[in-house]
């Protein structure tokens, strides 16, 4: 709740923690309306996810923290299926993490999926898988400083056009 302002401050200025595609305008509707049924929304560990082509698909089970540097700064998760590396087709990765513009190059990504990893680790996972935009020089820099390995590349994604890189990170 203590970072919940500088939230929706970002959400104001244009930033949307989902990097698919652009929840701003709804989530900020979302915290102005209730805040606390907000929270208790985005923590809510059962039920649905809307994609980017408005289907629904089963929300896994998630760790989500918020980066702060005594202000709101970004957003980390860690995906998972209990008792499994593997995923769904339609989640693509285990870790998804962003970073208000105004925040960005000051090593808060690196930083903070570091430390997501050792939860996954703790959670039992032997390594996880990350995928950012081919030209996401930034995401690349993030993943390849916390030992990610490039494993492949990913179909263009359907609602961009652009080419996805998948790493794996060994935790």
């Amino acid at each position: 709740m203590a970072l919940l302002e500088g939230y929706a401050e970002a959400l104001r200025r244009g930033w949307s923690p989902n990097t698919m595609r652009d929840v701003s305008a709804d989530e900020l509707q979302a915290v102005e309306a209730d805040p606390e049924a907000f929270l208790a929304d985005l923590t809510d560990q059962d039920g649905t996810v809307q994609m980017a082509d408005g289907s629904e698909k089963p929300r896994l089970p998630f760790r989500l923290f918020w980066i702060s540097d005594g202000e709101f700064c970004g957003a980390i998760g860690l995906r998972f299926m209990r008792g499994s590396e593997e995923l769904p087709a339609y989640v693509p990765g285990h870790i998804g993490y962003t970073v208000v513009p105004w925040k960005q190059r000051r090593g808060y990504a690196t930083a903070a999926l570091g430390l997501v990893l050792a939860v996954a680790r703790e959670g039992g996972l032997r390594h996880v898988v990350i995928s950012c935009d081919a030209d996401n020089e930034g995401s690349k820099k993030v993943i390849l400083a916390n030992g990610g390995v490039l494993a492949g590349e990913i179909p263009r994604d359907a609602e961009t056009g652009k080419p996805k890189l998948n790493f794996r990170i060994e935790t």
